[in-house]
């Protein structure tokens, strides 16, 4: 089975009050997307990711001397939008994986992992989430969308938080945004995506419920909240820094 990734990275930050890139923010020492472009390249999954820019944003990977594809995002109007730029420099693998450019903690075994998990599974889609002791111990994560799941531990969808109610918003076990897809499937079916919800975009989290309703089940991945970091806020920032010292022992 072949692979390709697209990685998310046309986000204006604008939360992270600076002037460079939010993906080009460094944390350990070099930037957000060079830590997960070396995890990307590092699993031998694919050689050169297609990484999604912003039109006014630099041809990000120069910035490390790193080899990308590149697939302008004219507008900003959301995660599906973004994938679905894509769609003709990706047609040349059996699965794609979808990836955020603001997560620098993914390893290349774990990215290993969830393409073993695809194979095996056979699934249309394989994602990872994380689940969390408590918000009050991972702050972070209380923004991030609930996994829905029935009674017999099934994936039904995924609530963003601005969309969810009172009895969702207390689930721990939440999505990092993190997808591989079937590359057949993927193409039929991202159109199919609405932007009824609190922001008008197109959410790449409704093609699980799409897939839930066609009787598709979703093979998950559970990993660390350590690993699924995401870095939108210089707060977040900082979490990630005191991960990494941590990581490395000097914390």
């Amino acid at each position: 089975m072949t692979f390709r990734f697209i990685i998310l990275a046309a986000g204006k930050g604008t939360r992270m009050r600076q002037e460079i890139p939010k993906v080009l923010t460094p944390v350990g020492g070099k930037p957000i997307l060079q830590h997960l472009y070396e995890s990307v390249t590092d699993s031998k999954l694919d050689g050169v990711p297609v990484i999604v820019i912003g039109a006014d944003q630099p041809k990000l990977c120069e910035s490390w001397g790193g080899v990308c594809e590149y697939v302008v995002q004219h507008e900003q109007l959301g995660t599906a939008h973004a994938v679905n730029a894509c769609r003709d420099a990706v047609t040349d693998a059996d699965a794609i994986v979808v990836l955020y450019g603001d997560h620098p903690f993914i390893s290349s075994q774990t990215l290993r992992t969830l393409g073993d998990l695809h194979k095996t599974r056979g699934s249309v889609l394989s994602m990872m989430t994380t689940t969390v002791p408590s918000f009050e111990s991972w702050p972070i994560y209380y923004h991030w969308g609930r996994i829905i799941r029935d009674k017999h531990d099934h994936i039904m969808a995924i609530r963003e938080y601005k969309d969810a109610m009172e009895s969702e918003i207390a689930i721990t076990e939440v999505n990092p945004a993190l997808y591989c897809f079937d590359t057949k499937w993927l193409w039929e079916n991202i159109g199919q995506v609405k932007n009824f919800n609190a922001k008008g975009e197109y959410y790449l989290t409704d093609l699980v419920e799409l897939a839930v309703a066609q009787g598709n089940e979703i093979a998950t991945l559970s990993i660390p909240p350590e690993e699924a970091v995401g870095i939108n806020t210089q707060e977040e920032r900082n979490v990630a820094e005191k991960l990494l010292a941590k990581r490395h022992g000097l914390a």
